[in-house]
């Protein structure tokens, strides 16, 4: 049984209060304050909160090529210490929170048997879905990482079939069908603009050649897999400890993730020839930051953020990367017509999906009803 809780503390973030499955894509994070909830906030904060959802999504996949050698386009040793590193500091944080917040009682809920076991479960699954996405990043630009990543909705809805036997309608099938499409539309024109670009004398040099796509393809489809799954996981247990506060079940996710990043680093690279760190630089500690960034403050924002938007926002940071991408002063991708306009094709194909859910849903429950009036007669 959970400890009693003193109801005159402020009560931290806790699980109930975001979405089931939101948590797992990107980890979860967590705030100390009180949430409100999601109807309290005004339009302002709501609109604040998204654009920095997107902005936020949009930066770290660039912030993270940093530690990505960009001769070799692998992950370089201190690549893993990144992730590595900001686990590290996850657990100790989320552990001096839990202390702070609620004394050593709301501290030893974090080892509570059953919700560790789940958790460490996510978190070995998370654990190499960093490791994944650092070489996802060695061998693509962030603005085709970001574009792959939208293959999320459909690897989900053919989880969530099989796991949970919820089934998509026809209008949702063939959306997703033209999302598939959208995507192997921009494979193929990033393909040929790379083409022509080889023929020209006067091209600028890219990160990405045909077979540097395919292979970040691969690793990227391997990454939104685990993502998926880790969705799908804690949507179907995350009802059972909805009371644990974000930064305890933060805490129980960093345990096993952290071991799995440090076993990891001993066959990722060769961090240990020359210490782990030896080499650590300002970009270093940036992409450090990133991650953290992203991992503490995804659930709060959720809480302010319905699900829609959410993943409307994570649709919008495509097209904000492929603008940074361009802009950047060491990127090399140069704005293309035909590129810009795929990655268009996969921001409204996936807009128009994720708007399609909630009519699916209440096509649902009217037939239902009327299932219902039926019977009655």
């Amino acid at each position: 049984a959970m400890p009693a809780r003193d109801d005159a503390r402020a009560q931290p973030l806790r699980g109930g209060d975001v979405e089931r499955g939101s948590l797992s894509v990107e980890g979860p994070g967590g705030a100390s304050a009180a949430p409100k909830v999601r109807g309290e906030y005004s339009a302002g904060v709501q609109i604040f909160v998204f654009c920095f959802f997107s902005l936020m999504r949009a930066l770290h996949p660039l912030i993270v090529k940093t530690a990505v050698d960009p001769v070799t386009k692998k992950v370089k040793h201190e690549g893993i210490s990144v992730p590595l590193a900001e686990s590290l500091i996850s657990l100790v944080a989320a552990q001096l929170v839990a202390l702070l917040h609620g004394g050593i009682r709301e501290w030893k809920i974090i080892w509570h048997g059953k919700a560790l076991a789940i958790f460490s479960v996510v978190g070995f699954f998370l654990g190499l879905g960093d490791i994944l996405e650092l070489q996802s990043l060695g061998n693509l630009s962030g603005a085709a990482y970001q574009v792959l990543c939208q293959s999320k909705m459909i690897i989900t809805a053919f989880m969530l079939m099989g796991v949970k036997g919820q089934k998509q309608s026809p209008m949702q099938w063939i959306l997703l069908l033209l999302l598939t499409l959208s995507l192997c539309c921009y494979i193929i024109i990033k393909e040929l603009m790379l083409a022509k670009a080889r023929g020209s004398s006067d091209a600028v040099v890219t990160d990405d050649d045909p077979a540097l796509l395919i292979r970040g393809a691969f690793w990227t489809l391997m990454k939104v897999g685990i993502s998926c799954l880790t969705a799908v996981l804690l949507d179907k247990f995350m009802k059972d400890f909805k009371d644990e506060p974000i930064h305890v079940q933060l805490a129980q996710f960093k345990v096993a993730w952290f071991i799995t990043l440090f076993v990891l680093s001993f066959f990722v690279g060769n961090a240990w020839e020359h210490g782990m760190f030896h080499d650590w630089t300002v970009r270093t500690g940036v992409a450090t930051a990133s991650f953290a960034v992203k991992n503490w403050s995804s659930a709060y924002l959720l809480a302010i953020l319905d699900s829609l938007l959410k993943n409307i926002g994570e649709a919008s940071a495509v097209i904000l990367t492929y603008f940074l991408t361009i802009f950047h002063p060491e990127m090399h991708d140069t704005y293309e017509n035909e590129t810009f306009i795929a990655v268009l094709l996969v921001f409204l194909s996936v807009v128009a999906y994720l708007l399609s859910k909630s009519d699916a849903a209440k096509l649902a429950k009217f037939d239902q009803w009327q299932a219902q009036q039926r019977g009655r007669a």
